[in-house]
């Protein structure tokens, strides 16, 4: 199956050194793997393979391999000061990609640099944007990712039994094995029951104190707890705009799944996810294909009332307000004031039954699916 970042990666792997990241069975190593059928000699080794190991360790691969993968290497100790000697020492011909979660995102934090050696891409669950080529039609990808979800296995399984027998055991991977070798938490419950809290909560200001007293755990652990969440890519979180960057971060954020389907609570809610990762998407899209530093925000007002997405430029102005809907096409009262406020941005607010695009005032009504279908990725 040909992934949406399937052309570009095969044009940088040309160039430089490429660090795919991503959600965990997101599809990273099978878009890896197809990506050698362009080349004379691939080979993909995996650091978790005992097979392979050795010959990771000890750099034991024929040069004439023109594409090599190494997949999950953020598990080796000092893996960035040994990617940087395999780079500078690789023969010229020879194509690096590497593969990997959480550390491999994160790894500009400390140690040893890799400036200039590297594209890095992030791989995403399905969209409709790219679903839709191969069902033919927006609204039956729409309808697909809301019941099942954007990770392969599970939506290309097509059964509510499969996706949720896919579900229990991923998250059961994630919280037992990643969180803890990740971030060495050994309160599992702890960190099983607050992603089950946090299932209920996707869309709505987060309150760690709240958290916490359902917890009864300190809120420093629970906000250190979202933070390796969000790191290991099992969620993301929205920050509120503001053009004054200090008191943004000092609101509320809210949180969102990137397995949507997951998430409990109506339509709606999935519905909110969904667009918030399609979002969240396509700002990485354009951040990593051509460098566009958008980010994803919401937007509370000084009277409490509340847009589900804006999307800012660097400089912090708002290009698009979001707001999403089940069946409701008229404008809220926020959002037709933040159109009249702001005229330099779109106000849209995104409808899951609309029949079709309308305007309001200077509100853009649109169906949902046909909307998602304007994104990069």
């Amino acid at each position: 199956m040909n992934r949406y970042l399937a052309a570009p990666l095969e044009q940088d792997i040309r160039k430089k050194m490429v660090l795919l990241t991503g959600p965990r069975q997101v599809g990273k190593t099978t878009l890896a793997r197809s990506l050698g059928e362009s080349f004379q000699s691939p080979l993909y080794l995996n650091y978790d393979a005992l097979t392979d190991r050795p010959s990771i360790e000890r750099v034991q691969w024929l040069p004439t391999h023109d594409y090599l993968v190494i997949d999950e290497l953020h598990n080796m100790p000092n893996w960035k000061s040994y990617l940087k000697g395999i780079y500078d020492s690789k023969p010229p011909q020879q194509a690096l990609l590497v593969t990997g979660s959480a550390r491999l995102d994160t790894f500009r934090q400390t140690g040893e640099s890799l400036a200039g050696r590297y594209f890095r891409w992030h791989l995403f669950p399905f969209s409709v944007k790219e679903l839709a080529p191969q069902v033919s039609d927006p609204e039956l990808a729409l309808d697909a990712l809301l019941r099942f979800g954007g990770f392969p296995e599970a939506l290309f399984e097509g059964t509510d039994s499969g996706r949720k027998r896919w579900q229990n055991q991923y998250f059961t991977d994630l919280i037992r094995e990643d969180v803890l070798e990740f971030s060495r938490i050994h309160e599992v419950r702890a960190m099983r029951n607050l992603v089950e809290l946090l299932r209920g909560r996707t869309g709505s200001p987060l309150s760690f104190e709240s958290l916490s007293r359902d917890l009864s755990i300190a809120p420093k652990t629970v906000r250190s707890y979202v933070e390796v969440l969000e790191a290991l890519h099992i969620v993301f979180l929205v920050r509120p705009y503001h053009r004054n960057i200090a008191r943004a971060q000092a609101k509320a954020v809210k949180l969102y799944f990137y397995d949507w389907a997951y998430v409990l609570g109506d339509d709606g809610a999935r519905l909110e996810n969904l667009v918030a990762t399609s979002l969240q998407k396509h700002v990485h899209y354009l951040a990593d294909s051509i460098g566009e530093q958008l980010t994803l925000n919401y937007l509370r007002t000084t009277s409490g009332k509340e847009i589900d997405f804006v999307l800012t430029q660097e400089s912090g102005e708002a290009v698009q307000f979001i707001e999403v809907k089940w069946g409701d096409t008229q404008p809220s009262h926020a959002l037709r004031k933040m159109a009249q406020q702001h005229p330099e941005a779109q106000a849209l607010q995104l409808v899951r039954l609309a029949r079709h695009a309308t305007q309001v005032d200077a509100v853009q009504v649109h169906p949902v699916a046909s909307w998602l279908m304007q994104l990069a990725a």
